[in-house]
């Protein structure tokens, strides 16, 4: 199969194929997925072994919304210029782990309220930079129900 003769056309794939030579699909895809950036995997009714490279993330601003939308991205970021109250939306579920990072500027002049059940160190919210940027990032293996709330960087210069 030579997908080169096939460019710019829907392909579908049945069965066990092998494309340039490297890569097997079928309905368990095993080996080293590279070099697709805009590549949709889907893994519905199968698995996948090996190494997955090159995936990227839009970064999502936030702009005057404050609801983190996981099945936009993974990377959000927002200019905090009132008090804000956060969401998180579109969590998958339990047993399949959902992570993002909030990139937040000048979060500590105005009360932020988190989402429900972020468990932080120690049992605390971070003091947020009044005027400069702060980097967090939340993980939860159980639906959305608990996150847990890192500081990935305080005041990011």
């Amino acid at each position: 199969y030579d997908p080169s003769s096939l460019d710019g056309q829907f392909v579908k794939l049945t069965g066990d194929q092998t494309v340039d030579g490297t890569k097997t699909f079928s309905s368990n895809i095993v080996g080293n997925v590279t070099g697709y950036a805009s590549l949709n995997l889907p893994l519905t009714g199968g698995t996948m072994t090996g190494a997955i490279t090159a995936i990227r993330e839009t970064q999502i601003s936030l702009g005057v919304g404050s609801a983190i939308d996981l099945s936009l991205g993974n990377l959000f970021t927002k200019s905090i210029n009132s008090s804000t109250t956060f969401s998180v939306l579109n969590c998958l579920s339990s047993g399949t782990s959902n992570s993002f990072i909030l990139e937040l500027v000048n979060a500590g002049s105005f009360t932020i309220t988190w989402f429900s059940g972020i468990k932080w160190a120690e049992g605390i919210a971070p003091i947020l930079t009044a005027s400069g940027v702060d980097v967090l990032g939340f993980y939860s293996y159980d639906g959305g129900v608990t996150w847990k709330g890192l500081v990935l960087g305080n005041d990011m210069k």
